[in-house]
């Protein structure tokens, strides 16, 4: 969605939620969204309000909260059924699209990403027209159990959204083990993106994806550190026109609280 969108709306048409967030400092969003936003936004903590606890040895880092207590959440902040979700941040639509993901998780479909995030907002400038509304029929999140199944038996394609060097567990910084899923395609979500912070042309990303897939047909799974820039492929396979791929949201960081599960580098 560009920003000519939410001059269009009206203030009791939309609810607004910024996203912004800091990996490194869990603090440094709410400072930036309290300092300034746009006008009637709503803060959406990726930690408090995004993701449920975390268990060591059992979650990942970001594990999906109970659905439920996600749909208060949004009913809290005035998510009706006729009312347009527009999720931004400040990292090309990282943190928004898990907020997208998650809030057609819940049912919500008229959800929407803000193109190019709030520099967009603060410069003006118009961004890509993607669709407002998304069925949520597509909207699909797997266990650890069910990766391992078709990890197992390749009946899958697993798309990692990690930066290159991670994938290949040449500079973990962030997690105790290195490497990647068995199996899985290297994806970085920053190559949905222009130099500018955009969404690419759809048919570009189109084209970006059915290469990876070496024109093999299967089902698709996203996954990446701690299902948060995985959902960032979700959005552009979505607005590609491709199938919406299953989301993995325990991803890396979970996946390797079990020992017995596979790795490679």
């Amino acid at each position: 969605m560009g920003i000519e969108d939410l001059h269009y709306l009206k203030p009791r048409d939309v609810r607004i939620f910024d996203c912004r967030f800091d990996l490194a400092d869990p603090d440094a969003g709410r400072k930036r969204y309290e300092a300034d936003h746009i006008p009637f936004a709503i803060y959406a903590h990726l930690d408090d309000d995004m993701s449920g606890p975390v268990v060591a040895g059992q979650t990942g880092r970001h594990p999906l909260p109970d659905r439920d207590a996600f749909k208060r959440f949004l009913r809290a902040n005035g998510v009706t059924p006729r009312r347009q979700v527009i999720a931004y941040d400040d990292a090309g639509g990282m943190f928004a699209a898990r907020f997208w993901w998650m809030a057609r998780w819940a049912g919500h479909a008229a959800t929407a990403v803000l193109d190019g995030g709030y520099a967009a907002w603060t410069d003006g400038v118009e961004g890509q027209h993607a669709p407002r509304e998304l069925s949520v029929d597509g909207v699909r999140a797997l266990s650890m159990g069910e990766v391992r199944e078709r990890v197992d038996d390749g009946s899958w394609h697993l798309l990692d959204a990690r930066a290159n060097d991670r994938f290949h567990g040449r500079n973990e910084t962030i997690d105790r083990k290195a490497g990647h899923i068995p199996g899985a395609i290297n994806a970085p979500f920053q190559d949905n993106l222009d130099t500018d912070g955009y969404f690419l042309p759809a048919a570009t990303l189109r084209r970006r994806f059915v290469s990876l897939f070496d024109g093999t047909v299967k089902p698709v799974a996203c996954y990446c550190g701690s299902g948060v820039s995985a959902a960032h492929n979700v959005l552009a396979m979505v607005h590609a026109g491709l199938p919406e791929p299953a989301l993995y949201a325990g991803s890396w960081s979970e996946w390797i609280t079990r020992p017995d599960n596979p790795s490679e580098t």
